[in-house]
Parts: structure tokens; sequence; C-alpha cells
């Protein structure tokens, strides 16, 4: 079972912490071409083209100006470190232990507009480029027609049995369906209780989707049917909404 997050706008490049080996993004070359088109525009552009503020434009001016294909842990940080947003909050990758980072390395990938896919221990500059971003590179008029043929390839390489669990946004996952995969795919979703009835709430599904990614970290789950089992912060399986490629959970938020 191979389970997909999204990244995290927020970042965290202060901490030197590592955990075990950083490996290198797959498609690095790639991130070069992309970033290529990136830092060929002013801050002005990015304004627009990214719906950022003009302050924020600055910002990822500056880091795309900066931003190098030579990764070292030296300008780079490990993706599930680096990312600091809601999902990462559930997540806590630097609670882990060596081991768990392995476990994730193998079981649990991030998509990226920037990166493409990238595993947790990846090393990964400053950067914000959402998937859904219209830039066009390379003759392809957005992200998901960039990244269409290498993250088909990719999951090509991911033998069929393995289940793909997205615990991504739908912005994300969006770029697993466009390059089709042959995989099953199973969707989860996390309701809290409010006002009467169970809803999405966006902060707290975001959260949800870390913390059961941390929950498979932690327990080593490699098999869906062990799924149904999270029960962190207060989440339980729903067993009469869900179908086998779609499991739900529900909480009763505290008072």
């Amino acid at each position: 079972m191979i389970a997909f997050l999204s990244p995290a706008k927020s970042l965290d490049f202060e901490s030197a912490l590592r955990i075990g080996p950083a490996t290198q993004p797959v498609y690095l070359e790639k991130a070069a071409m992309i970033n290529e088109a990136l830092r060929k525009k002013t801050a002005k552009k990015l304004m627009a083209l990214q719906n950022i503020s003009e302050n924020l434009a600055g910002l990822n001016f500056s880091r795309n100006q900066q931003w190098t294909e030579g990764h070292s842990s030296e300008n780079a940080r490990q993706a599930a470190l680096a990312f600091t947003g809601d999902v990462y909050q559930g997540l806590q990758a630097a609670e882990w232990s060596e081991e768990e980072m392995t476990f994730a390395s193998e079981h649990l990938r991030i998509l990226s507009g920037l990166y493409g896919v990238l595993k947790p221990t990846d090393l990964v500059q400053p950067y914000r480029l959402e998937m859904g971003t219209p830039l066009r590179v390379n003759r392809k008029t957005n992200l998901y027609a960039f990244w269409k043929t290498s993250l088909a390839t990719y999951l090509k390489e991911i033998p069929e049995e393995e289940v793909l669990l997205n615990l991504a946004s739908q912005e994300y996952f969006k770029a697993i369906h466009v390059a089709k995969p042959k995989n099953r795919v199973i969707d989860v979703e996390f309701l809290d209780y409010s006002k009467g009835t169970f809803k999405v709430i966006s902060f707290f599904a975001k959260k949800a989707r870390g913390l059961m990614a941390r929950y498979i970290v932690q327990n080593k789950v490699n098999d869906p049917q062990l799924l149904p089992g999270f029960n962190l912060e207060g989440y339980a399986f729903y067993e009469p909404g869900s179908t086998v490629d779609k499991l739900i959970f529900h909480r009763h938020l505290k008072k």
C-alpha cells in the first residue's frame, strides 16, 4: 500500500533536524525545468499567476531565483520535515524514529507541483507552487499536463497489486487520476460532528489525513484491511457509510 499526501504552503527551514539518510527527488531535472519557467516571472506576475499577496510574491520571487538543482543537506531539508501545514501537524514526522522514517520512505509519497512526487526523505528547497497553478512549461499548458507522462511512468513501476491510498486533496490527487493508474485506489473522508450533522471541516480533515499517515507509519500498516483500526484523536470507522473503495471516519468534537 502506498499512501499519497499533499504538500503544504508553510515551511520550516530553520531546524537542522534530519532523520536517517536524505535522498534526492526522482524528478529533480524536471523540477529544474519548472523553476526555469518560474524564475522568469516577476513578483508582479507571480501575484497574478498564483493569486498571492505582494509580500508572498516577493518572497517567492526570491525563492525562485535562489533555487538550484543541486540539493544537499546544506541548502535543503527532508520533505516530511520541511512542510509544516495542517496535514503535517497530524503527521508529526519530527517525532519519528529512523526505522519509522525508513518505513515511510517505502509506503508514503508527497505530491508536489514543483517536484512531481516525493519520498518523505527526499530533499526539497523552499518553494511555493500549487499543482493547480496554470503555469506553462515546455509547451504544456499546466502542471497536470506537464507531470502526466512522468507520473504515469512512476505509477507503472508500482506493482498492480499495491493499493494507492488517497490522503491528498482533490487538487493534488487529480494528478494521479490524470496519469491513469491501474492500481486500486481507496479514498478516505473524515467527518466531524458540528451543528447537528457530520461534515467535512477543512482544518480538521487536513490534520486527519496526516494523522492517518502517522498511524500507518508508526504501526507499519501495509494492508488496507487494517485501516478501519485508525482511531487517533477520537476518530472512529463508520462502516455503514463506507464502501470497499471509500472509507469514512466520524468524530464528535469535544464541547
